[in-house]
């Protein structure tokens, strides 16, 4: 019994995982084709601060989102 239960959460954790990573590759590659600039570019050679922060706050969001859609 205690066995069968662990093996169901194991599984349902690894599903609603990659269900995740899904849902954030493809919310980024909305925002690249959303934003008019090359991120890779304003981030790495401009040094763009508040960009970096967007990201950021864009993946902990999203984070928030996929963790309240899992828990219920």
């Amino acid at each position: 019994m205690q066995l069968e239960f662990l093996g169901k959460a194991l599984v349902s954790s690894v599903v609603f995982s990659l269900v995740g990573m899904a849902v954030f590759v493809a919310g980024f590659f909305v925002l690249r084709f959303i934003l008019p600039m090359d991120i890779k570019k304003e981030i790495e050679h401009d040094q763009n601060t508040a960009l970096g922060i967007i990201i950021g706050s864009f993946v902990l969001g999203l984070a928030f989102i996929v963790g309240m859609a899992i828990h219920g």
